[in-house]
């Protein structure tokens, strides 16, 4: 799709939970830093000074701490996350109402409707948002503006933290070309592996190779593969605001994971994130998917309802282990995982039966939510216990 300007922004948290951490204890900049559970757990986010030592996600933390000795673990604080996440993004719909929220830390503009007439207004405009999520939040981003989502989403990985990165509108080819092969979407460590193994270690590399070659490289999808190589991209900013029929969180690890108990903490985690916004919305909801993605992009999901829709962690808990089970059918490491939930109602749940006993534990929700937003980091979900829960 051709623009005559670069319009499409990427938005990258950079090390967003340590960012936050940063933000609410700001002795904490500058300093050797992860978010993780001490025991038995794995490291959520590392800041760079972390990273540069050897910590990277999702690390179990007893190594982390014996690659960085003098690493600073700070336990997640509940509900914290997604109050700065929709904080920034309502930052970025001040600049244009065209967002896709694509996850907790990560995101998509498209400035095109804001009546800018060069490149160089554009890239003010979105310095200026660089510049106003800090001073607001005191956390920072990655920025990546090219003509399309799918070099953007690259070009705001390049420079972090604090990246800025422009891809001329035309110039989408040459920006790729000098690039790693594993910059691409969908190449995995193990393919990157096996086509550096082959001689391709640029992207440029592909364009070296005959119709067969890569068809045996990539199957019947070698194609679009190569259409990614050149920068080619027609998917629209997607504004569809979910919130009012789904909740959903998603993480990304920075390499393929298979502890299926570290996995099955993170999506507690995610569960813990996400039922604090739905009682403060005042919702309910009957559904909990678990979607997991493995390296060659492929998606399985899974999901269960509850008979009444509840806004209570208890209840959605005892659901993750088998419906993570239920979907990770290969058994192979993963890439990602996700949980949605869905079957939203308005207003507390209204069983006489149950009332009684639920009414007690959302009076005990509100006031660990209320607790974990005045910054009580101490305070503990059952999702961040760090032992896995008893079958």
């Amino acid at each position: 799709m051709n623009r005559v300007l670069p319009t499409i922004v990427h938005l990258d948290a950079d090390a967003f939970f340590v960012s936050v951490e940063q933000a609410l204890d700001p002795s904490l900049r500058g300093r050797k830093v992860a978010v993780g559970g001490r025991e038995r757990g794995i490291i959520s986010s590392a800041s760079y000074e972390a990273r540069a030592c050897g910590v990277y996600t999702p690390m179990p933390t007893a190594r982390a701490l014996k690659v960085c000795p003098e690493l600073i673990l700070v336990s997640h604080t509940a509900g914290r996350y997604g109050e700065y996440s929709r904080k920034l993004f309502d930052l970025c719909e001040e600049l244009t109402p065209i967002v896709e929220r694509r996850s907790i830390d990560e995101g998509y503009l498209d400035v095109g409707p804001c009546g800018f007439k060069t490149g160089e207004e554009v890239e003010i405009a979105v310095r200026a948002l660089q510049q106003r999520i800090w001073h607001n939040l005191e956390i920072t981003v990655s920025f990546g503006l090219a003509a399309n989502k799918l070099v953007a989403g690259i070009a705001s990985k390049l420079r972090k933290p604090r990246g800025f990165v422009v891809v001329p509108a035309g110039a989408e080819a040459a920006f790729l070309a000098p690039l790693e092969i594993g910059r691409l979407p969908g190449i995995g460590l193990k393919t990157e592996s096996a086509l550096k193994a082959r001689g391709i270690q640029q992207l440029r590399d592909l364009f070296t190779r005959t119709e067969s070659e890569l068809h045996a490289l990539f199957g019947d999808g070698w194609r679009g593969v190569m259409a990614a190589a050149r920068g080619e991209d027609d998917s629209p900013v997607d504004t569809v605001e979910e919130d009012a029929k789904s909740y959903s969180q998603q993480e990304t690890f920075t390499q393929d994971i298979g502890d299926e108990g570290e996995i099955e903490r993170v999506a507690k985690r995610m569960i813990d994130e996400l039922l604090p916004k739905i009682r403060a919305d005042r919702k309910r909801v009957r559904t909990l998917t678990i979607k997991v993605r493995y390296p060659g992009m492929e998606n399985e999901s899974a999901g269960r309802s509850l008979g009444v829709a509840s806004d209570l962690e208890t209840l959605f808990y005892p659901l993750v282990r088998p419906l993570l089970r239920q979907a990770w059918t290969r058994r192979r490491p993963l890439r990602l995982v996700s949980v949605r939930f869905s079957g939203v109602e308005d207003g507390p749940a209204q069983l006489e039966m149950f009332a009684e006993a639920d009414e007690k534990r959302r009076r005990l929700a509100s006031v660990l939510d209320r607790l974990n937003d005045r910054g009580h980091a101490t305070v503990v979900r059952r999702g961040h216990q760090l032992g896995p829960p008893p079958d």
